[in-house]
């Protein structure tokens, strides 16, 4: 492959919903830019984008996966983005690393869920868009009911660069109405008449061609004045003005394509080419790769996928990783075309590429030449949304287990490991059930570790609403050197606002306690506590002041009601009694945790659950469902709206009761709803819900001991 500058590089990537065809028009691009000579189908398990195993035996895109074509002296890079919400990784870092974006939406279907999450997300990052209606050679395709649904989508944005001829199984021919010129296509390799546009069509041509040349206009003052003069534009006039409004975001050129039968890819191809934004990273500058994706792959081991962000890179050259400072050396470079690897001596600004075999460099880090200290921002995702915990089945796996869920991670961003010592549990925080069965499928199958799925356990929290005391005596006497002391307490709950006044009633008498120290904790699992020393008259030397704290915070750590963290608790330590001998600090700690928790016990505790908001995007028709399922969630509806043909539905949601939310939701709209959750606040549980939980626990315990 010949070396290309940078104003020859386009970087382009596919959006779309599942099975708008993105896999079958990356490989009519490739066959076009005569990377392939044959073309592959998903069904045949044979393209080049959906090469790995679980994507041949599930048909479906899992991975992003990076490819180039070649089309008139320029090089297109293309990352093929799957379509579920469940793997969005793949179009937030082609929408971070592309210039442009190329919108399937298939022709039977029209605008999707799946279609305006993407479309969402490329208005966020600001990349033009290029709207190609695939799947016009169906039954069920419907070019006017699909271009409504754009405009329904999209608002103003959609203007018509081409329309089919005859949408339908016999589709064929194209019109366009920039270049004014009907094309039909003889063959499924792309070959193409240009021919006159039919008398019968000539109108509706005509119609189209006026609405795009005031599209046009719009975009430049020059061409709106020279437009309201003289009511004409020229071809070249026409592309400068559509140009300008491409760029900034504001048109969306709408074009015709049969992927599958490679009719409109070589036109698509070539406005691309023509239309898409160079990139604009610093040629002259210093090297600087920025590693937006990380894979092991057969046959290669660890592969690192790149951006050049400046000056250029080549095969032997030195570079700084900038998180920790570590030196790697690049020895060979690759053009990708997915599994297809060409090797390069050179990689430019702006270009994307490959390399093998390095030692410890991780997705979203920064690669520069050595002292250069420019950092790349990292890739930001959504939040998750789907939490499960997972162990292995064999406990002599857990470790291997721990290894392959590490670099699982590493490789996928939008999926996060953590142990949790608080839930005694390893959580998995991704986007789907989708996505969570593929990772089962790899753990299964390429690293034979057999797995379990289980619901996650709620990290609750706990908490009192009334002031209680209580006090704790540990004596133990085993022979040799006993053990004493003696602890006093009260507990009151901390209210934001609203300071102590240390007076209180204790064994039936007020006391208004003398307050000698007082230390405030913020913990770490939210909320605070405060430790308030009361003794006088040297009931408890100081030095055991630490140890009682130590007792209270170990409780704090494993509440009493269910062993969830505790918090926003004042305790106040005003008598106890010390042994001249067998006071000790352990004796302190014992003392300080037990009279903590029962003054807990006795102060009307109360369980905390985490609340998350719900916000369900969904089609009109599904709404009724959708909301009822919620309120059996014991869910609080806080507000309802339109947008763009779909009902945005926001409500208040215990944590407890999202577990597999996304599976229900895809059951009931047949997986043409979408969701977001995020944490919001801590919420009292209901009666009946503690009563439950404290049952829980109590048998719980009974079977540990």
């Amino acid at each position: 492959m010949k070396n290309y500058t940078t104003e020859k590089i386009r970087n382009v990537v596919l959006l779309g919903g599942t099975r708008s065809g993105k896999t079958t028009l990356a490989e009519a691009m490739l066959f076009e830019g005569k990377v392939i000579d044959r073309r592959g189908t998903v069904e045949g398990k044979n393209t080049v984008s959906d090469n790995t195993e679980v994507e041949q035996i599930f048909q479906r895109s899992i991975y992003s996966t990076p490819l180039y074509a070649e089309h008139k002296d320029h090089k297109i890079n293309v990352i093929d983005a799957p379509g579920a919400d469940d793997f969005v990784e793949g179009a937030i870092l082609g929408l971070n690393v592309c210039e442009s974006a190329v919108m399937l939406v298939n022709a039977g279907q029209g605008v999707e869920v799946g279609t305006e999450i993407h479309g969402r997300y490329a208005e966020q990052y600001k990349k033009p868009v290029v709207l190609a209606v695939n799947q016009l050679d169906t039954e069920k395709s419907n070019w006017d009911n699909t271009l409504d649904s754009l405009h329904q989508a999209f608002g103003g944005k959609p203007v018509v660069i081409q329309f089919p001829v005859n949408a339908g199984v016999n589709f064929d021919s194209i019109v366009d109405v920039l270049k004014m010129k009907m094309y039909k296509f003889t063959d499924e390799n792309g070959s193409v008449e240009e021919c006159e546009i039919p008398a019968d069509l000539k109108g509706k041509a005509e119609d189209l061609h006026a609405e795009l040349m005031e599209k046009a206009a719009e975009g430049d003052e020059e061409l709106m004045m020279k437009f309201f003069d003289e009511g004409e534009l020229t071809e070249e006039e026409m592309h400068q003005g559509l140009r300008v409004g491409f760029d900034k975001g504001e048109t969306y050129p709408v074009f015709c394509i049969c992927a599958k039968k490679d009719i409109g890819v070589r036109r698509l191809m070539e406005f691309v080419t023509e239309f898409c934004p160079a990139p604009t990273q610093d040629v002259n500058g210093q090297t600087s790769l920025f590693v937006y994706k990380t894979a092991l792959e057969q046959h290669l081991g660890d592969v690192t996928y790149f951006k050049v962000m400046s000056g250029k890179i080549t095969e032997g050259q030195d570079v700084i990783n900038m998180t920790g400072e570590t030196k790697e050396r690049i020895t060979t470079l690759y053009a990708v075309a997915g599994k297809k690897k060409e090797r390069v001596t050179e990689l430019v600004a702006g270009d994307m590429g490959c390399t093998v075999k390095l030692k410890s460099v991780k997705t979203n880090q920064t690669l520069n030449a050595p002292g250069y200290d420019k950092v790349v921002d990292p890739i930001t995702f959504p939040p998750f949304k789907y939490r499960c915990a997972i162990k292995a089945v064999d406990e002599k796996d857990e470790e291997k287990l721990g290894e392959a869920l590490n670099r699982a991670s590493a490789e996928d961003p939008t999926l996060r490991v953590e142990y949790s010592r608080e839930l005694k549990q390893t959580i998995i925080n991704g986007m789907g059930e989708q996505q969570i069965n593929i990772l089962k499928w790899n753990l299964n199958n390429n690293y034979k570790i057999d797995v379990e799925f289980l619901a996650p356990k709620i990290p609750y929290r706990e908490t009192i609403t009334k002031v209680a005391n209580a006090m704790y005596r540990h004596k133990k006497q085993s022979g040799g050197a006993g053990q004493f002391g003696e602890v006093h307490l009260v507990v009151e709950p901390i209210v934001e606002g609203v300071d102590t006044t240390a007076k209180f009633k204790i064994d039936g008498k007020e006391t208004q306690l003398n307050i000698k120290g007082r230390e405030e904790f913020e913990l770490p699992w939210g909320g605070k506590w405060e430790f308030v020393n009361c003794v006088v008259g040297g009931a408890i030397d100081a030095s055991f002041m630490p140890a009682i704290k130590k007792g209270i915070t170990q409780r704090l750590e494993e509440g009493p009601l269910t062993g969830s963290y505790a918090r926003d608790i004042r305790v106040f330590v005003y008598d106890g009694k010390m042994h001249p001998v067998d006071s000790k600090e352990i004796a302190f700690i014992i003392a300080g945790r037990n009279a903590f928790r029962e003054a807990f016990k006795n102060a009307a505790p109360k369980i905390l659950e985490p609340i998350y908001m719900v916000e369900v995007m969904v089609p009109a028709d599904c709404m009724g469902d959708v909301m009822s399922d919620l309120q059996n969630r014991r869910g609080m509806i806080e507000g309802m709206n339109s947008e763009k043909g779909f009902q945005i539905l926001r409500a208040r949601v215990p944590l407890a009761e999202l577990y597999k939310y996304s599976t229900t939701l895809s059951s009931l709209t047949s997986g043409r709803a979408t969701f977001t959750q995020e944490f919001i606040e801590y919420q009292q549980v209901p009666a009946d819900v503690q009563d439950k939980l404290l049952k829980a626990y109590e048998a719980e315990q009974q079977e540990e001991d």
